[in-house]
């Protein structure tokens, strides 16, 4: 018996309309699934019912993959694309696989030769390099950075040196409620001439993505409102 595709499906960065961020063939396609791995069962239903309204959620399969599913339990998860079966693999942040525990399923799928395909959807990270205006040739994510402030500090003027060694976009994200924090810690840490750009809500009405000097960044007062907003901040120093 062929073994079942695993799909890796980008869910929304937000609500809103879907027709705007995931292509009308990918919808048909989630719709036809009636088993799928997520981080929560309830933004995972609610997605999949804007998707399919004529769905009956209760009937669908869902298992939980999320930070802390222990590596030995990816085997079973992958069961049913053993026996045949496609599986479509939601992530909480966006797209699986990027900056989400997905990463791990992934590869032990393609251990066991196991078809993978990832649908077209909303990626924060590229959406936001792209808007950014910032070197889109070469890039790095770094994911979260520290939260303690003197490591977190040591670490930026890290990420500020590799940027102007590199010529390199440096990309990385925050606790939507630490934002303001690490703005306030950039601006402070960074050479004036530092570009920075930052990211909130992409895809959203009250998106905002604005590309300044480190200078420019000063004052605060004109900074946008980022408090537990999700937000993608990208930097690139000069030479």
């Amino acid at each position: 018996m062929p073994y079942g595709t695993l799909y890796l499906i980008p869910t929304p960065l937000g609500e809103g309309d879907l027709s705007w961020i995931l292509p009308a063939g990918v919808q048909q396609r989630i719709s036809l699934l009636g088993r799928f791995i997520v981080e929560h069962p309830k933004t995972a239903r609610h997605f999949l019912k804007q998707v399919n309204p004529l769905c009956v959620v209760q009937t669908l399969k869902l298992e939980v993959l999320d930070e802390h599913t222990p590596a030995a339990e990816l085997e079973a998860l992958l069961a049913p694309l053993l026996a045949g079966e496609d599986i479509g693999l939601l992530s909480e942040a966006g797209c699986p696989a990027i900056a989400d525990p997905g990463g791990m399923l992934v590869r032990l799928a393609h251990r066991r030769q196991i078809r993978v395909v990832p649908f077209v959807g909303p990626s924060a990270i590229l959406l936001a390099l792209m808007a950014s205006g910032l070197n889109g040739q070469r890039f790095r994510f770094h994911g979260y950075l520290p939260v303690a402030p003197e490591v977190r500090n040591k670490k930026i003027i890290q990420l500020e040196k590799a940027s102007i060694a590199a010529d390199e976009t440096q990309i990385f994200i925050e606790t939507p409620y630490r934002n303001r924090k690490l703005l306030e810690a950039l601006v402070q840490q960074c050479h004036v001439e530092t570009d920075l750009c930052v990211a909130c809500n992409l895809t959203q009405a009250d998106e905002v993505v604005l590309t300044q000097m480190i200078s420019e960044w000063r004052p605060g007062s004109n900074w946008p409102d980022l408090h537990k907003k999700p937000t993608v901040f990208l930097l690139h120093g000069r030479r």
